[in-house]
């Protein structure tokens, strides 16, 4: 889902404009076009284009990886027609998860859309900030992250047909119809490039996922954050699974969906989703409790998320002030692993704000 904690950023100035600005509603039957879906979409309150994957290196060890690039629409400002107006902000995140190291290592860039410093095309995907980049290369996804204590030059390269959420596209994310998003994801992305650590390129290689997704409202007022996860699975299908919960942790809302590797799909309603805690890790700096490895049920499937390792924690307080666990998970059925992908748990040290 992604869709973030970084919404809750002093950057996003006044919340009284943005309340009063009206923003589009996502309405089901609405179909996707491509390509020009891949682009921003500016009059929508938020976006992102969220990538997760596994990465491999030559000696056989496995990473994470996290990529996401968020446009928001503040409803400020919008009839100023100085180029320094925040018409449009833009956010983006990037993590990698080292299991020498055992914790995440993350940065951050924020800034305002314009003057060709910072900004999210309309056309295709092109989302920037500086010299952090997203853009869809021909085929092909390029992401290029100058990060304080890591940098990531990948190559993203489909492998099968996008994947449109929902209802062809049309995502319910609450008992509310409008409490919903426009979703595809492109889940078996072949991957290739290089990870730098202290200075050293490493070739890596492995499979990723991507997910895009605009909205204008998606959490019920009485939902304090979700589980979430989308993972490869090793036969070539997909599956993604969510849950809006709240502050009792029940599952306000639930969806998803399973897509077979010849193709076949299959979309979840609320009754078919549910997230079961297996074990619990708590927070050293933060005290707060995850549950990082997560029973998921979808539609009659039992799948069993086991983390990469436990400290996969995203500890922001410095700047955007959001705390939530997001993480490399191996995933299971009867003891044997049948895939790979990430699990991302908000909401559970205070409710989220969006």
């Amino acid at each position: 889902m992604k869709r973030r904690a970084f919404l809750a950023s002093p950057l996003l100035l006044a919340a009284g404009a943005a309340a009063a600005t009206r923003y589009p509603a996502v309405l089901p039957g609405v179909p996707l076009s491509f390509p020009r879906d891949h682009g921003a979409h500016p009059a929508f309150r938020t976006e992102w284009w969220y990538v997760t994957g596994w990465l491999r290196d030559a000696a056989g060890t496995d990473c994470g990886i996290q990529i996401t690039f968020f446009r928001n629409r503040p409803g400020v400002a919008e009839e100023n027609t100085s180029a320094f107006a925040p018409r449009q902000l833009v956010f983006a995140h990037a993590a990698l998860a080292d299991p020498v190291r055992g914790q995440l290592v993350h940065d951050q860039r924020a800034a305002r859309a314009g003057l060709g410093l910072a900004g999210a095309d309309e056309a295709t995907t092109r989302a920037w900030i500086g010299d952090w980049s997203l853009a869809l290369d021909g085929d092909a996804y390029a992401a290029r992250i100058a990060a304080r204590e890591f940098a990531l030059d990948l190559r993203f390269a489909p492998s099968q047909p996008l994947l449109r959420q929902g209802d062809a596209g049309f995502s319910r994310k609450g008992p509310d119809p409008l409490q919903a998003s426009y979703y595809y994801s492109r889940p078996q992305l072949v991957v290739s490039g290089t990870v730098t650590r202290g200075g050293k390129a490493t070739p890596v290689t492995g499979t990723a996922w991507l997910d895009h997704e605009w909205s204008s409202e998606v959490m019920a007022p009485e939902a304090v954050g979700w589980d979430w996860t989308g993972v490869n699975l090793a036969d070539g299908g997909a599956l993604t699974a969510f849950a809006m919960r709240d502050g009792a942790g029940r599952a306000l809302w639930a969806g998803g969906s399973h897509r077979a590797a010849d193709g076949r799909m299959r979309s979840f309603g609320p009754d078919e989703v549910r997230f079961a805690p297996q074990r619990r890790w708590r927070s050293p700096r933060t005290g707060i409790e995850y549950p990082v490895a997560m029973e998921v049920v979808a539609g009659g499937a039992v799948y069993v998320l086991s983390p990469l390792f436990d400290d996969q924690e995203l500890d922001s307080r410095a700047s955007t002030g959001t705390l939530y666990w997001e993480g490399a998970v191996r995933a299971q059925q009867a003891g044997r692993e049948v895939g790979r992908g990430y699990l991302e748990l908000t909401g559970y040290g205070k409710p989220l704000q969006l």
